[in-house]
């Protein structure tokens, strides 16, 4: 005899309203990207310097979420296993969609005996309190076990695409002069901004090469910060629905958020966890954003030798049975920078193997732990950034791939008395060109190249020096000599 909560499984399955039981078609995502992308550049064509990408719409019904409504009803089913009972409001903050959608799940679950009001008031329903039954108690342990994600509703794979293209970096408004101003924090040889500004004209991949610390990763992080003045915020969801599977997207560790003010008015996030609220000038909030996302900063993410081929793929969580989707996906929208190119724990063959397709079709390619493929936008301003000699690590035709070379030599004795005196005023301390020369005289001139973070290094020793022996930093030539021998010692 069929249990009660498996003829609810089965009620599902029959009415093709089950989140796992009854899977949605694949879309033919080449004609969605394609489609896709061509709207996304279009509407790049159009955007003003430093506008914010419009939010993805919030939907007004549930057809519009991209959801079934047995997906829906076990995600409630979850919430409530997880903390109790919940008000109808809570239920709808907590899962991030209208109250309204999601109690289509309510109503459908209340008919099938799965939950009950044990109490509310006046308000209507949205002030009901919801609690599991016992037969709602069953139900939800078995979907838990199935997948333990909880928490706010994933967005459809052919919205995520949608809006990646939206914000994608191929036509940010891109200048000279802009893109200078980014830079202005940094001191960089003559030229090089303009090696640079076609890159980020066209989104395209960037080989930056040259002898370690001479401003590699700085390079990342000006066009870091250009994108973030002239490409607007961008929007990343919580997780995605694909292939009726759910991978997590938004990490609060990679991504800065700028709508935490918004949600702590709303009640979505504790006002501790938000930034001070300006309630003077604090625009109202945009109450037709869909709150399955969450407004960030263009990211910049750096990885360096720890990079696996690994690391590229889907990290599959085990016990919950979801998905974390992995660094390159996360940066859509912003920079991803593979700093030590070439000492990772991979070959550099094989890593760069991995890339070819991305970088040609701008799509790439996951694989869930079943052996099913999807394919992922691949939207970002990659650098590859190394001080090997590149005819060691790749060949022509990878090197074809990445557009744009950019070589970063040791600057000139001009260009590095202009970095000291930059670094010398980050630290309230001044400028010497005294000092400069004896580096040069002593190390520089004799063989030893300088470096661009070497004023860095050097003001960092002697402060350190002058705070242990509890004295000012004064350019005396033994405390001067004293660090430079530090700073130079060869092991």
């Amino acid at each position: 005899m069929m249990s009660s909560s498996a003829a609810l499984a089965a009620e599902l399955l029959q009415s093709g309203t089950g989140g796992t039981a009854a899977p949605r078609p694949a879309a033919p995502t080449r004609e969605l990207y394609s489609a896709a992308m061509n709207a996304g550049l279009r509407a790049a064509d159009g955007a003003a310097a430093g506008s914010t990408v419009p939010p993805p719409r919030s939907p007004l019904q549930l057809a519009d979420s991209g959801l079934t409504l047995g997906f829906l009803s076990e995600l409630v089913l979850k919430l409530l296993y997880v903390h109790g009972s919940l008000l109808g409001q809570e239920i709808a903050q907590q899962i991030r969609l209208p109250f309204p959608i999601v109690d289509e799940a309510l109503r459908f679950l209340k008919d099938q005996r799965c939950i009950e009001v044990s109490s509310g008031d006046l308000l209507g329903r949205v002030s009901y309190r919801f609690a599991l039954t016992e037969l709602g108690r069953l139900r939800a342990r078995e979907v838990f076990e199935q997948c333990r994600y909880v928490g706010p509703a994933p967005v459809a794979m052919e919205q995520y695409v949608a809006q990646s293209r939206r914000q994608t970096v191929t036509g940010i408004p891109c200048s000279p002069e802009a893109l200078k101003l980014a830079f202005q924090e940094f001191i960089l040889r003559p030229g090089l901004v303009d090696e640079l500004g076609p890159a980020v004209c066209t989104g395209r991949s960037v080989f930056v090469y040259g002898p370690p610390g001479n401003g590699k990763t700085v390079i990342a992080k000006g066009l870091g910060r250009y994108l973030n003045t002239y490409g607007g915020e961008i929007y990343v969801p919580y997780a995605l629905l694909a292939e009726n599977t759910i991978i997590t997207v938004y990490d609060p560790v990679l991504h800065q958020t700028t709508d935490d003010a918004e949600l702590a008015r709303r009640g979505m996030i504790p006002r501790a966890a938000a930034a001070p609220i300006e309630t003077t000038t604090a625009a109202a909030p945009d109450t037709s954003a869909d709150l399955r996302w969450r407004r960030i900063r263009r990211p910049v993410i750096i990885t360096g030798g720890e990079l696996t081929l690994d690391m590229l793929e889907l990290q599959h969580h085990k016990t919950g049975n979801f998905y974390n989707a992995p660094l390159h996906i996360k940066a859509n929208g912003g920079v991803f920078l593979i700093d030590d190119f070439g000492r990772q724990l991979v070959s550099p063959r094989d890593l760069l193997n991995r890339w070819i397709v991305p970088l040609e079709e701008r799509i790439d390619y996951l694989t869930l732990a079943t052996g099913r493929k999807f394919a992922f936008p691949f939207e970002q301003l990659i650098i590859f950034s190394t001080n090997l000699d590149p005819k060691d690590l790749v060949d022509d035709a990878f090197l074809r791939r990445i557009r744009y070379k950019v070589r970063v030599d040791p600057p000139s004795r001009e260009v590095f008395q202009q970095i000291f005196d930059l670094a010398c005023r980050q630290r309230s301390l001044p400028p010497s060109q005294a000092v400069v020369d004896y580096l040069f005289q002593t190390y520089y001139d004799r063989g030893r190249p300088p470096r661009s973070s070497d004023p860095r290094d050097f003001l960092d020793l002697i402060q350190a020096e002058c705070r242990f022996q509890g004295q000012p930093v004064e350019w005396t030539e033994p405390l001067v000599a004293h660090t430079a021998r530090r700073l130079f010692h060869q092991i």
